[in-house]
């Protein structure tokens, strides 16, 4: 099976940008309610992962700032502590599984690094979970 199966192409994620603030950041990930997002470049490129822990590590270093110090602070800044692995477009589904096991979400970049999507966890088991029961029915 092709990792395109599983692909939430990149208009339908949230991601931030290497220009994003600290506080873009932040309302960014309190308003979807998530613990971790790609970060790409400007080009497109996947760079790595922000996550919450990240933040708080950042707010922690810097004697928490107010808001308007936090729009001072360039993402890039921030040191990452755990990027999400990305895989290949191209790649096998056993790379993809690997790297899914370990990661909420498998960003999935072209030859050039560029970013077309995630893969989740949750729609890899979502989809192993009805082959299963496809099998308990036969």
């Amino acid at each position: 099976m092709n990792i395109l199966f599983f692909l939430t192409p990149k208009e339908n994620v949230s991601y931030i940008l290497e220009t994003d603030n600290l506080r873009q950041v932040m309302e960014k990930m309190e308003h979807h309610g998530y613990t971790a997002i790609p970060l790409l470049s400007r080009s497109g490129q996947y760079i790595g992962t922000v996550t919450e822990g990240d933040l708080l590590w950042a707010m922690e270093e810097r004697d928490f700032p107010d808001k308007e110090e936090l729009e001072k602070i360039k993402i890039v800044s921030v040191t990452r502590h755990r990027d999400n692995q990305p895989v290949f477009v191209q790649a096998d589904m056993e790379s993809m599984l690997q790297k899914v096991t370990n990661q909420n979400f498998v960003p999935v970049v072209d030859d050039n690094r560029v970013f077309i999507g995630i893969v989740t966890r949750k729609d890899v088991l979502l989809y192993l979970a009805k082959q299963v029961a496809k099998l308990k029915e036969k």
